[in-house]
């Protein structure tokens, strides 16, 4: 049964999870502060945190420094903040997604299944599936590789590797800065008009509109997200 640890201070939002959560056969365990959620974390090794940022004792992005020490579990931050600055900052140090309050349910329950279904180890015989297909065209990592209506379609190194970057990725959102430094080198950080040139490169070549992207998702000011 997949484990839950809940940190957040509102205890009306901390009783809605748990009752959703628990409905649907997680098991739950919840902080009220970034000290007793290090200790929960330690103690009961959760499969998915979500973590609100505003903590009565410490900053939620010192919780995601504490908890990325020692673990690589998945992280969903759930918070009020709405500025950019601070989302990157959640998603460099180490969050896997993030939900802006008030959010709905579904969609929370959604991340949530989706951040833990790609923490899940990879089975046998399944670590050489490097194939990603999508309606419109088909991703051959090993091969380097894209296929679209039957047709090798052109990308530059560049292309390919923000591609790639992304399609490991699939379904998590990944800052502007990662892309940048996994792309371009650890130098780069804030040239954020690169990747929207590239970006409208790889809609044009791949989306069937590239104007209403289904696959290369734009989260605004963070980064984006693949969606096969």
């Amino acid at each position: 049964m997949t484990r839950v640890l809940v940190i957040d201070d509102e205890p009306q939002i901390v009783r809605a999870l748990v009752i959703n959560l628990k409905a649907r056969k997680y098991e739950v365990d919840a902080a009220h502060d970034g000290a007793t959620a290090l200790q929960l974390a330690a103690a009961r090794h959760p499969d998915v945190v979500v973590l609100d940022l505003g903590l009565p004792d410490m900053d939620g992005v010192e919780v995601i420094r504490g908890l990325r020490g020692w673990t690589r579990v998945p992280i969903l931050v759930l918070s009020a903040r709405h500025t950019s600055d601070e989302k990157v900052e959640a998603l460099d140090a180490g969050a896997d997604d993030y939900v802006t309050k008030p959010f709905g349910m579904d969609e929370l329950l959604a991340r949530l299944r989706a951040a833990v279904r790609r923490a899940e180890p990879v089975g046998a015989g399944e670590d050489d599936v490097t194939t990603v297909e999508t309606e419109e065209f088909t991703v051959d990592l090993a091969a380097k590789k894209v296929n679209r209506g039957g047709k090798d379609v052109r990308l530059t190194p560049t292309e390919w590797h923000l591609l790639e970057v992304l399609v490991r990725n699939t379904g998590r959102l990944v800052s502007q800065k990662q892309l940048l430094q996994e792309v371009w080198g650890p130098s780069y950080g804030t040239e954020t008009n690169y990747l929207r040139v590239y970006m409208a490169q790889l809609r044009r070549k791949l989306e069937a509109d590239p104007s209403h992207p289904k696959h290369f998702i734009t989260e605004p000011g963070m980064g984006y997200r693949f969606e096969p």
